[in-house]
């Protein structure tokens, strides 16, 4: 039986990796909400894609919405479909489980194996409930997502649930062949992380992208599925702005992506006008929240993020010597005339001012992704909870009766208890969405690209 996983996760990486990693990219006024469990929940993947549409598409009208909720199974998700999903009103839906469906400490029994051919099999029974209310939706774009990994090569202090990956692969695969009959499309994750971590593991055997749970993709491996996901949208080649100047003619040899209006040259230097029509995409160089040992800035050493998706270039040609650039009058270094001619990548350069015009955007959205979470919190209790208890939506007595009757014998009831008691309210709530609101239209009033001086001085 053993074998026959192992064989399986082979078959079906290699299926998933030859099916056409290809999804549609997000148009103005689409609501792309995505759904999934705590991985969706607490992570940061879809935040990451809007700041990406934030930045790339500054003009944009697009609403990302986080419809995780922790600990979630197919079977969960289905019970919360209209009260939590369909309500936010989606036009593209991304779905993905499998995780939870999988199980956890039961895989270290003697009848692991019999135990996930169970828990593939109710998986499925599950999803086929979820496959056909996912069919009756009326002009809304299904994207099928093949979950993150469960890491099982890792060699740290953590005991390994061999073989539950496999099954995961499993899943991953019926939702291909779903999204295949359904006309709807398919992305996976689970293979190409798992190539990721082990080709880090080849040379740090304990390297996981998972935190250190083997669960939860850090920041870095969050930034790696957004990666993942703008590739199979065609952004790979897409370019900030591609500028191109020849200093002894003053001519402009190249504009993509932005204007450049304003040429002056002097016998040691070369200035003009610049106007992007985007924003270099910014990333956190700090790892967040607990357990966590990478920031978001460290994908660069997974995958071609910046070399493929975030290139800024300047290239000046026909100057001899160094040369100190300015922008905006702040100093941003000194290259040779060679390096100048080949590009630079402005993007890589984190002082510039459009660079700190971005930070500001990313750092709203964090705060707008926080009361989010405070959201997704309180989805939980609904859901989790007062749902089986035929409290959905109750904020009364009967309500906070019946949860303190078990908060003590419940280690999540106890984490969400205060948050709960706060968004109980409905005016709370009101007040917490307008926070957002507010978050959000902060950040379409500054990711709007402004007039840049640009200024070439030979030192």
């Amino acid at each position: 039986m053993k074998k026959y996983f192992a064989a399986m996760a082979v078959l079906l990486m290699l299926r998933t990796v030859a099916y056409a990693q290809t999804i549609g990219q997000f148009t103005d006024g689409d609501r792309a909400v995505f759904l999934g469990d705590s991985i969706t929940d607490g992570g940061h993947y879809h935040s990451y894609i809007w700041l990406w549409y934030m930045t790339r598409f500054p003009y944009m009208n697009l609403s990302v919405f986080n419809a995780g909720i922790g600990g979630d199974t197919a079977a969960d998700m289905f019970k919360r479909l209209d009260g939590d999903v369909f309500s936010k009103r989606p036009t593209v839906l991304m779905v993905t489980f499998g995780m939870n469906d999988t199980g956890y400490s039961e895989w270290l029994g003697e009848d692991a194996e019999e135990f996930g051919e169970g828990r593939y099999m109710e998986c499925f029974e599950n999803f086929r409930k979820i496959e056909e209310r996912l069919k009756k939706l009326d002009g809304v774009r299904i994207v099928m997502l093949g979950g993150s990994p469960y890491d099982e090569t890792a060699e740290f202090d953590n005991t390994p649930l061999h073989s539950k990956n496999a099954v995961m692969q499993r899943i991953s695969e019926f939702q291909r062949q779903s999204a295949e009959e359904n006309g709807w499309e398919f992305l996976d994750f689970n293979a190409p992380l798992l190539e990721i971590c082990a080709k880090a593991q080849e040379t740090d055997p304990s390297f996981t992208i998972s935190v250190g749970d083997r669960i939860h993709p850090d920041n870095d491996g969050h930034m790696v599925m957004t990666y993942l996901f703008l590739k199979a949208q065609g952004f790979s080649g897409s370019k900030v702005a591609d500028i191109e100047v020849d200093a002894r003619s003053g001519r402009v040899a190249r504009q993509e992506n932005c204007r450049i209006s304003g040429v002056r040259t002097g016998r040691r230097e070369i200035s003009f006008d610049y106007l992007a029509e985007a924003l270099p995409y910014p990333m956190d160089t700090i790892a967040h929240g607990f357990g966590t040992k990478r920031g978001q800035a460290a994908v660069s050493a997974l995958v071609p993020f910046n070399e493929e998706m975030n290139q800024e270039r300047l290239a000046v040609k026909g100057l001899k010597g160094s040369y100190t650039l300015y922008i905006d009058d702040v100093n941003l270094g000194s290259w040779t005339s060679a390096e100048l001619e080949d590009g630079i990548n402005l993007a890589g350069l984190a002082f510039t001012p459009q660079y700190r015009q971005a930070l500001a955007v990313m750092h709203l959205n964090e705060y707008r992704w926080e009361i989010e979470r405070n959201f997704r919190d309180f989805a939980w209790m609904q859901y989790g909870f007062f749902q089986a208890k035929g409290l959905l939506g109750a904020d009364d007595e009967h309500a906070v009766r019946a949860l303190d009757a078990e908060k003590n014998n419940n280690f999540w009831l106890q984490v969400h208890r205060e948050n709960w008691s706060k968004m109980m309210h409905e005016s709370v709530r009101e007040a917490r969405k307008e926070e957002i609101q507010m978050l959000t239209e902060k950040i379409y009033e500054i990711n709007k690209p402004v007039v840049r001086r640009i200024r070439l001085k030979q030192n």
